[in-house]
């Protein structure tokens, strides 16, 4: 089974931005999505990320996840310094690290929920083949749809087919799950069960990093992390000594 390239030193940050700027080039200039980034989450936060739309929320959800690297600074994940890694490592880093849920679920038509559920196992060859359908399967339990194991994406509900897709970022039992607007495509009432499945998460140990524009699912996360124009504009992380939140906010 895939471990982490490099163990977290104890009592470490789970994910250290250090002076992280990304800049991209266009026709029309250079633009700057994210600009002198510090960030610390300890293992086992639930963290919401939020701002307006093109204030660069997605862009530090990539730096994170290595899907983008930083123009300059230091991107530390679990122990490793991803910004640091060849592809072929990143790729083999991110499959044992990293569940990704996304806003329109990105699940594959073709295959049926269990064997999406399955599909990151066979990609990083983790578990032993008879092993993946049970693991599969007892995933589908821990979302709630069993029952819908052997069917396809299409006569699923939005809501259905989101908690196959979280079933999925845990498939190979990652540390962090990374999710962008997951419930931005569901009705209140179904965003408040994906919400709840992200809680129960935090609560067996795992990180979830969520950017949303939902004010009032914001309001009920531990750990909130404001960007404005590329820039952390407030910090608000628990106060784990006082067993409190404490703001901080950008001068």
């Amino acid at each position: 089974m895939i471990t982490s390239i490099e163990a977290i030193p104890a009592n470490g940050s789970l994910i250290d931005l250090r002076g992280v700027t990304k800049t991209f080039e266009s026709a029309a200039g250079t633009f700057t999505a994210l600009q002198g980034i510090d960030l610390q989450v300890q293992a086992g936060e639930f963290v919401a990320v939020i701002g307006k739309s093109g204030s660069g929320k997605s862009t530090l959800l990539n730096m994170i996840a290595g899907i983008d690297r930083p123009t300059s600074g230091e991107v530390l994940v679990n122990g490793s310094a991803i910004h640091r890694l060849s592809e072929g490592q990143m790729a083999v880093w991110r499959g044992a690290n990293v569940g990704l849920v996304f806003q329109f679920f990105q699940l594959i038509p073709t295959l049926t929920a269990i064997e999406n559920i399955m599909l990151p196992m066979d990609f990083c060859n983790v578990y032993l083949d008879k092993e993946r359908e049970q693991r599969a399967q007892h995933l589908l339990e821990l979302v709630s749809i069993a029952e819908q194991a052997n069917k396809l994406p299409s006569v699923l509900s939005g809501g259905e087919q989101q908690r196959v897709a979280i079933a999925r970022a845990l498939a190979n039992d990652p540390p962090l799950i990374i999710a962008d607007e997951p419930t931005g495509n569901l009705d209140s009432k179904t965003a408040a069960l994906v919400f709840d499945l992200f809680q129960n998460l935090v609560g067996q140990g795992k990180t979830v990093l969520m950017v949303t524009h939902d004010k009032e699912l914001a309001l009920n996360v531990p750990h909130k992390i404001e960007i404005r124009d590329g820039q952390i504009d407030g910090d608000q992380p628990i106060d784990r000594s006082k067993g409190r939140t404490r703001q901080d906010k950008k001068e």
